[in-house]
């Protein structure tokens, strides 16, 4: 039985992956914004609260986090399409979550093939102006750069494909159930290959953007948002 946490679970994918992984026998603690969004609150270990669009507030996360110690897996799945907050939830927020809890035994991040269409100009993230596209392409490498950075912690990006939750929309051509299969795989299954460092979609690896793989943008993303957040990855 492992214990994982799935931050962004109120609804659509996070909801769904983190249902599969109670449905299979394990401990889940669910991130929701606020108290009215949680959903089922008798199928969880545990439940932390706070708005990841703010930056106390995903401190305040990280602490509740802290109570139920350390995690098997983190399910980094919230995040936001049309908003302004795009930078927060999707890049500061899975960052900040990360360097303040216990390292897990393994990190999953929820990318999306439009990070292929995403810059490199960090420029954009110290300036928030940052599209959604760049989000997804600075989580995957910040997914890929921890695949090598802490021993017994494995590290993983996912593209769920767009599937038709409340932000892809009814129409969305992909499949809802196999949105969240490879999250709920990579979380809990022994026998994964790569073992660290993949980059996935529907339990296939892919090659991503040139930068998520290289080393030096790696390292100067990391340093962006040491240097923003003031949050140091240990």
């Amino acid at each position: 039985m492992a214990l994982v946490m799935v931050t962004g679970a109120a609804s659509g994918l996070g909801y769904n992956t983190a249902h599969a992984l109670a449905d299979d026998g394990h401990d889940v603690v669910v991130h929701v914004r606020n108290e009215s969004r949680l959903r089922d609150p008798d199928r969880w270990k545990g439940v932390v609260i706070g708005d990841l669009a703010q930056v106390d507030d995903i401190h305040d996360v990280a602490r509740q986090a802290a109570g139920f110690g350390r995690f098997d897996a983190v399910v980094h799945n919230a995040g936001v399409l049309g908003s302004p907050d795009v930078i927060t939830v999707n890049i500061v927020a899975p960052y900040l979550l990360t360097a303040l809890m216990d390292k897990p035994g393994r990190l999953i991040y929820l990318s999306s093939s439009m990070h292929r269409g995403g810059s490199t100009d960090l420029r954009r993230l110290s300036k928030g102006t940052g599209s959604y596209s760049d989000s997804k392409l600075w989580v995957s490498a910040l997914a890929l750069a921890l695949a090598s950075r802490w021993p017994g912690t494995s590290s993983h990006a996912v593209d769920p494909g767009w599937v038709p939750t409340r932000m892809g929309g009814a129409g969305a051509p992909d499949d809802l159930t196999a949105g969240h299969e490879t999250q709920v795989w990579l979380a809990i299954h022994g026998d994964v290959t790569p073992s660290t460092g993949g980059y996935w979609h529907h339990r296939q690896t892919q090659t991503p953007h040139p930068a998520c793989q290289d080393e030096d943008f790696q390292i100067q993303l990391i340093e962006a948002l040491e240097s923003q957040t003031g949050v140091p990855l240990a």
